[in-house]
């Protein structure tokens, strides 16, 4: 079976946003325009295609991330059959606590499409988003929708991108018209006047920039002036294009196109559009874009991965179907009709249902049973992917998201995704006897699909333990184990996820030392700790190969001679792990560790794994309480707006809950304050901030950092404990 599109024709791209920025309902556009729904659904009537669990349409929100295919054809091509490119599009969450969602999406991404609201600009989640892509490295378009809304300004959402997010920034369109008197766009690289006519502003109408076209004259001029400035950031692409530019020579249209395509996949340039998805102008020129600008597979550089046999050694694979198969798991999704979904994107070579993938994490050997591409929450069965295409498999028993899935002849481990960690935790328990095994069942299945999802069982009281990234993220599992799993829970109060870490320097000995008549138990370590260091990418790269790193976790070997024999070593990190779960001052899990073994010594006949893992636990325990330990709180970036009279109340209310105030700024007709607050202090917030403004203030909140407790706060935390 041959490939049934080329592979310079698929885009891959996400469309990422803060919440409410409208980017689910610029996807309702774009499957409308491509074909794929005849109708299109509002997230306001709980009807559209990508938010498609019952709590999203319950919610008006995206939870899930969907996968969708279609086809484009741009606007410029008429019916040229020859120009029909496919779109695989993942429409992602906006809310913070599934953060996840856009995290894992954006890996397995080519480009991206950032929608941003005409009237707030950059988000606090527009500019995680953007990290986001930065880590991953994708070429984006930027689109600054809802310009039809009362107190839109295209300049000031531009302006906060560029002071925001990126210097990088190019207008490459501006509005025709503001608030209601939004009319279409003008295309600042061809200089015509665009506008959208029909019922759901199919019909694009392309004019030329005249007062005539009813384009006002001071809008002319501007164009032109920005039209200069899109040039001019183009022709730095290429040294001889902008010699000849400097002496006067404009290029022509098809030397634009292909310079700014090669600026925005080198991340160099970040074309800006603009419109109205809820008013149908605009998306069609977005997806010209997405076919002009952002890149196929072929575009981006060859994926690169560790031999599992030999983790020190690079292999490349390219985006072509002859090299050997590679791909990456990146979602898992309980399907009720089909059970459990493994989403992978395929980077290089083929894979048929019905054959055998490598997964180097388990060193085992499983069967791909069938293969779906997916329409949100409608499949399609294939027979065969290709690289560069995102499917679904049934039957993979043992992967989880991150896991490589490859050719066990030719085997290969991609980077893992790396997420954060959980800040707030509840406790929950059965409602009866029933409830019991099914809750457990429940909890391991969401917590396969979910990687910030944690469960854990407390040691003193037995009690189970739910993890998350915010009370909505909670509420959603909660709702999801009683709808998909029928099981009934009672759930205590949202506490807040603590840690310890050490500020200081120490060193401790180990020893387990147990005979009694027969083999016995020796295991005797010392070591030294001390914070840990955190460094950029390149410079982990460039540590000496005796130091590993894990999340939040140091682990440097220095042992000479054999002291220790190498059998042991492994333990031993795994003791210093076991060790760290259980904090020394509340109870709280230890990060930030750098931990070196660097003495001991073993017994030939009484020494084992057991009892060095035990020893290596014990000496971080008796080190850490020596490095004058610390408890840690989440620390959240929270954004206010409000009409301007409740500033005050406000920033007086958030510096009594132990916040700082980082700045303010208008926000159309009200004021937005940014802030940094400790999450135990944000609990019920929202009820607070309703009263104190009639109801008329909103905020968001999301995860910045941990930061050390005060010693006065710290002794409530610990006499909770106790």
């Amino acid at each position: 079976m041959e490939r049934d599109y080329p592979l310079e024709k698929v885009r891959n791209i996400g469309i990422i946003a803060h919440i409410d920025a409208g980017k689910t309902t610029t996807t309702e556009r774009v499957l409308f325009y491509t074909g794929v729904s005849h109708k299109i659904g509002e997230v306001h009537d709980g009807e559209t295609v990508t938010d498609w669990m019952e709590q999203e349409r319950e919610r008006g929100i995206t939870i899930t991330s969907a996968a969708v295919t279609c086809f484009w054809t741009p606007t410029y091509a008429g019916n040229d059959k020859n120009k029909k490119h496919r779109f695989n599009i993942i429409d992602t969450p906006g809310h913070i606590d599934f953060t996840v969602e856009v995290k894992r999406s954006l890996r397995v991404l080519d480009g991206a499409v950032v929608v941003f609201d005409g009237v707030a600009g950059v988000e606090p989640q527009s500019e995680t988003n953007w990290r986001y892509a930065d880590e991953a490295k994708v070429p984006r378009i930027c689109f600054i929708n809802k310009l039809d809304r009362t107190g839109a300004s295209f300049e000031h959402s531009y302006a906060t991108i560029l002071d925001r997010l990126t210097k990088k920034a190019v207008r490459m369109q501006i509005p025709i018209g503001l608030e209601e008197k939004h009319e279409g766009v003008i295309d600042l690289l061809t200089m015509k006047a665009f506008y959208f006519e029909g019922e759901m502003g199919n019909k694009v109408v392309e004019k030329d920039l005249s007062v005539q076209a009813g384009i006002p004259g001071n809008l002319k001029t501007e164009a032109e002036k920005y039209h200069h400035e899109l040039i001019e950031k183009i022709v730095e692409q290429d040294d001889a294009v902008m010699n000849e530019y400097l002496e006067g020579k404009i290029p022509d249209m098809n030397v634009l196109k292909k310079l700014l395509r090669k600026g925005v996949i080198a991340n160099e340039i970040f074309p800006v559009y603009a419109g109205s998805a809820l008013k149908n102008k605009g998306v069609q020129l977005v997806l010209d874009g997405v076919v002009d600008y952002l890149p196929s597979p072929l575009d981006i550089p060859p994926v690169e991965g560790t031999d599992p046999d030999h983790n020190d050694e690079l292999i490349f694979r390219h985006a072509s179907d002859d090299e050997p198969f590679s791909a990456l798991a990146f979602k898992v999704a309980t399907d009720p009709f089909v059970g459990q979904l493994i989403f992978f994107r395929v980077y290089s070579g083929t894979l048929t249902a019905g054959s055998y993938i490598y997964n180097p994490r388990t060193r085992n050997k499983e069967r791909i049973g069938r293969i779906l591409r997916m329409h949100a929450n409608d499949r399609e069965e294939m027979k065969k992917v290709f690289a560069g295409e995102i499917a679904a498999a049934v039957g993979l028993k043992d992967t989880i998201t991150s896991d490589t899935i490859c050719d066990e002849e030719h085997p290969i481990e991609l980077d893992r995704i790396i997420f954060p960690e959980p800040v707030i935790q509840l406790r929950i328990e059965p409602k009866t006897k029933a409830d019991q095994e099914k809750m457990g069942m429940a909890l391991n299945r969401l917590a396969q699909e979910d990687p910030t999802f944690k469960v854990s069982t407390d040691q003193e009281t037995g009690e189970t333990i739910i993890a998350g990234m915010g009370e909505l993220h909670l509420e959603i599992i909660v709702d999801r184990m009683k709808r998909e799993f029928t099981v009934e829970a009672n759930v205590g109060k949202p506490q807040v996820a603590y840690r310890e870490t050490i500020t200081s320097n120490a060193e401790a000995e180990g020893k387990y030392i147990k005979q009694s008549g027969g083999r016995g138990n020796y295991g005797h370590v010392k070591i030294k700790v001390k914070p840990m260091t955190i460094f950029s990418k390149e410079e982990i790269e460039d540590l000496p190969k005796n130091t590993k790193r894990a999340n939040g976790f140091e682990f440097i070997n220095t042992i000479k001679g054999g002291v220790i024999p190498q059998e042991y070593i492994a333990p031993c990190e795994k003791g210093f792990k076991e060790g760290l779960d259980r904090g020394v001052v509340a109870g709280f899990k230890i990060v930030n560790v750098s931990v070196e073994l660097w003495d001991g010594s073993y017994h030939e006949v009484d020494s084992n794994e057991m009892a060095f893992k035990i020893a290596a636990s014990m000496a971080i325990q008796d080190a850490c309480k020596r490095a004058k330990p610390m408890i840690l709180e989440p620390m959240m970036k929270v954004e206010v707006v409000t009409p301007e009279k409740f500033m005050g109340d406000i920033t007086g209310n958030l510096s009594s809950k132990r916040g700082i105030i980082e700045g303010m700024e208008d926000r159309g007709m009200n004021k937005a304050l940014r802030a940094v607050v400790p999450l135990s202090e944000m609990f019920g917030y929202m009820t607070g901030l309703r009263s104190m403004t009639e109801g008329r203030a909103s905020f968001t909140m999301e995860f910045l950092r941990y930061d050390i407790v005060p010693n006065s706060v710290a002794e409530t935390i610990i006499v909770a404990r106790k």
